[in-house]
């Protein structure tokens, strides 16, 4: 990651999310609830912490990232608008970053990335659509929730699984030195982790349709 390219990733929160709060504000009538993302590097990165939505914040770039986003998506209060604060692990659907991952596995080449010991907080995306809508339906919430599955795994187990879903090996670990040479900075995301915990999301009786991983990938890859 250039400090341009750090620039980009703060600005592409910040702003859009500040644009959103102003055009809120402006309105006449208003909405009733702002539903904002923010992501779950809010925490920074541990192998050996559980975090959960009352957690303090981490200390590298993205968990400043994070922290701004939320900063902007705040200020929402002052129009009197309900917010929740949605922050979202790993999300697995078509395409994205299960997508990406994919190719190695088919070409029988995959395995898991770094040591296999880094967390793994995944979502299925029919969770975060499940949770946006009870997070605008039900006035209740508010605050923070972290959209992440309640049985997060750790890359290891997550590679095991997708392996056994598609019928293909995980036996080709990629190296750190590797990724960390190809991405840079950005290595951090794939090759450290946290596990989180939706402690105030389970409170909030929302019922996960994929709480666990095999079902959840094995209903998108089928």
């Amino acid at each position: 990651w250039t400090t341009q390219r750090k620039q980009e990733i703060l600005d592409s929160r910040k702003l859009t999310t500040q644009k959103i709060v102003e055009a809120i504000a402006k309105a006449d009538p208003k909405p009733k609830v702002l539903v904002n993302a923010s992501a779950i590097g809010y925490y920074g990165t541990s192998e050996t912490e559980t975090f959960d939505e009352t957690s303090s914040i981490g200390q590298d770039f993205l968990a400043g990232v994070c922290q701004t986003w939320e900063a902007e998506a705040n200020k929402v209060k002052d129009a009197r608008v309900r917010l929740v604060i949605l922050r979202l692990g790993i999300v697995l659907g078509n395409g994205g970053a299960l997508g990406k991952m994919l190719t190695p596995f088919k070409l029988f080449a995959g395995g898991p990335l770094g040591s296999g010991r880094q967390w793994f907080s995944w979502v299925h995306l029919d969770d975060v659509v499940g949770l946006i809508i009870k997070s605008l339906n039900s006035t209740e919430m508010e605050g923070v929730y972290n959209a992440t599955s309640p049985n997060p795994v750790r890359m290891a187990e997550f590679c095991q699984n997708l392996a056994g879903v598609i019928n293909r090996p995980s036996w080709l670990p990629v190296p750190s030195f590797a990724l960390e040479a190809l991405l840079g900075d950005g290595a951090i995301v794939v090759l450290e982790g946290q596990q989180v915990i939706p402690k105030r999301t389970l409170e909030s009786g929302y019922q996960y349709q994929y709480p666990n991983l095999q079902p959840a990938l094995a209903q998108i890859l089928k």
